[in-house]
């Protein structure tokens, strides 16, 4: 069992490194900054106290994860939060597929409510996946659970997310049409007025 003076002193090395990341995960997973800010608190309180947990030092950020997501989503049912705030990020690469290019953009409302659509499992594994970069080992560690069923756990992700994406597509270019029949009816009435009034 590790001395208390020993946790201290790692956990206090561990927050220098990773509670910057730690807080920008916790804000978007919650949409509030000041919970998000006393969330990650909390993350390393918990963190102090279960480090006789962390079984290997070199996997100590996946760790740090997965404690603060089950904060997060701990916190997520008791308020009941499901928007996520829209974020930026860079591409590593070509041959990104259509979520993960979304996903790295700034989010538009279709994209915020299409990932609110999905479960709460789901959003968390995108967001450490496509966001935060997380390799599979990572993911699953942070998860809590097999690199299998991490991985089977983003494929649905992906799927849900696509899904959601377009039907929150749809529903807007229905949208867009009735407001461009609506203009377009308007201005019609108008040229019909002019017409009238030999304008």
């Amino acid at each position: 069992m590790t001395d208390q003076a020993t946790a201290r002193a790692q956990i206090e090395l561990l927050y220098a490194a990773h509670h910057q990341e730690i807080f920008t995960y916790l804000s978007r997973m919650l949409r509030n900054e000041e919970l998000a800010a006393d969330l990650t608190q909390e993350t390393f309180v918990k963190a102090f106290r279960a480090y006789d947990t962390l079984a290997d030092p070199a996997r100590a950020r996946a760790w740090l994860y997965q404690i603060a997501g089950r904060t997060a989503l701990d916190e997520l049912r008791r308020r009941r939060l499901v928007r996520f705030v829209p974020w930026s990020g860079e591409s590593r690469g070509s041959g990104a597929s259509a979520e993960e290019t979304a996903l790295r953009g700034r989010l538009s409302a279709d994209m915020e409510r299409a990932l609110a659509a999905i479960p709460e499992r789901q959003r968390q594994a995108l967001l450490l996946a496509e966001v935060h970069e997380f390799t599979g080992v990572e993911l699953a560690d942070a998860l809590g659970t097999s690199h299998v069923a991490a991985r089977a756990l983003l494929t649905r992700a992906r799927e849900s997310l696509r899904q959601a994406l377009a039907t929150e597509r749809a529903r807007s270019a229905a949208a867009d049409a009735s407001i461009a029949g609506r203009e377009t009816a308007r201005g019609t009435a108008r040229l019909r007025r002019r017409d009238r009034s030999g304008h």
